[in-house]
């Protein structure tokens, strides 16, 4: 094997720091003072495909001029492939590129795994084009099945690869294999525990399980987000199931709300002899021990036991979303119309029905709305 050129290492050390501007000119130079150097050529393909704005045609052109020294480099098919794929209207191209990666180095995983990553998109996109664009669900289940025996052989070469596990996944999950996917998910996780979408998809599965309350759904989140911090889609879960638990004190609200009403016999029963008003005022201080003993018990309590990481982004979802304001605003009205219910000596119950509906009826009225209401 021919030894790479320092400058080419140098340059391959900067693209996998993502420093393309820097690796580009170091290649440039290289392939000024030797043409012929094929890692160069390879290296400068994957520089302008992984730029910001990659440039495929670019990319292209130097995969050619690799391949046009050595028509069997692995890597120069390789990125190749992946130029062709980054061109528009190359792509079924590709999979004659990568059948000869596997010709060419049976043992070599990456090839199997890259073209079952692709092979179904290539066969949807030639059966679609054949049949008015329409893939048939017997169909794709057949080029799932074909993609499905590639990635499995890529596991097979390299059990240690991540790259495998996720395209077998990403053909379980297309297929609506639940089972298997959930079982490669397993597998990405005991390989890379901080892989951010096998964590996350799993997460969600059991915050989202039946009978998993609002508190222990964001301690899921806020466990995975110690492992994976920067997962967007775990933020989300955490917010949302902050929100789930913002909307529990609407309830703690509107339960004082008819503690207050019982108070006060507003509803009058058969049998029955309502009380006598106004209430005198050691009755009415009274009347605040439930009150208070449910604010302890179901809500300060409550967020004294959840976990840091939880109780800051209550705060913090807060600040940042619209919802959980009017969630808390709505409990605070509920509050004050029970407040001025209990407190209040009151001579007749006229006022104090109305001003029971109205702590009751706009809470309650969307507290089923707001069900699935984005944060």
């Amino acid at each position: 094997m021919t030894a790479v050129h320092p400058a080419v290492e140098r340059a391959e050390a900067l693209i996998g720091l993502g420093r393309y501007d820097e690796a580009e000119p170091l290649l440039g130079q290289r392939l000024a003072e030797d043409p012929d150097d094929i890692w160069a050529w390879v290296m400068l393909a994957q520089c302008r495909l992984g730029k910001e704005n990659e440039e495929p045609d670019k990319a292209l052109e130097a995969t050619e001029r690799a391949l046009a020294l050595d028509p069997e480099h692995v890597a120069a098919l390789i990125q190749h492939a992946r130029a062709l794929q980054a061109v528009g209207g190359r792509f079924p191209e590709t999979e004659g590129v990568l059948r000869e990666v596997i010709r060419l180095a049976p043992e070599y995983w990456y090839g199997y795994a890259l073209l079952a990553n692709w092979l179904f998109r290539i066969r949807a996109i030639t059966f679609g084009q054949a049949n008015g664009g329409e893939v048939t669900r017997e169909a794709m289940d057949r080029f799932l099945q074909e993609s499905a025996e590639l990635a499995q052989q890529a596991i097979r070469l390299a059990p240690e690869e991540v790259f495998g596990y996720e395209v077998a996944w990403l053909i379980a999950d297309m297929g609506g294999n639940r089972t298997v996917a959930d079982m490669l998910d397993e597998a990405i996780l005991r390989l890379d525990p901080n892989h951010q979408q096998a964590l996350a998809r799993q997460t969600r599965k059991a915050a989202a399980a039946p009978g998993v309350k609002a508190t222990e759904a964001a301690t899921l989140y806020a466990d995975a987000l110690a492992t994976a911090p920067d997962s967007e889609s775990m933020h989300k879960g955490l917010d949302d199931a902050s929100y789930r638990l913002l909307r529990g004190v609407r309830w703690l609200a509107l339960l004082c709300v008819g503690l207050a009403a019982a108070g006060l016999d507003l509803f009058a029963t058969e049998g029955h002899t309502r009380r006598a008003l106004p209430l005198p005022l050691g009755q009415r201080l009274w009347d605040l021990v439930p009150m208070a003993a449910l604010w302890i018990v179901g809500a300060l309590l409550r967020y004294r036991r959840l976990r840091t990481g939880v109780r800051y982004n209550l705060r913090s979802v807060i600040r940042r979303r619209r919802w959980p304001r009017i969630v808390l605003g709505q409990a605070a009205w509920a509050m004050l119309c029970a407040l001025l219910l209990t407190q209040v000596p009151w001579t007749e119950r006229t006022v104090p029905e109305i001003i029971f509906w109205a702590g009751l009826a706009p809470t309650a009225a969307t507290i089923w709305f707001d069900r699935r209401k984005d944060t």
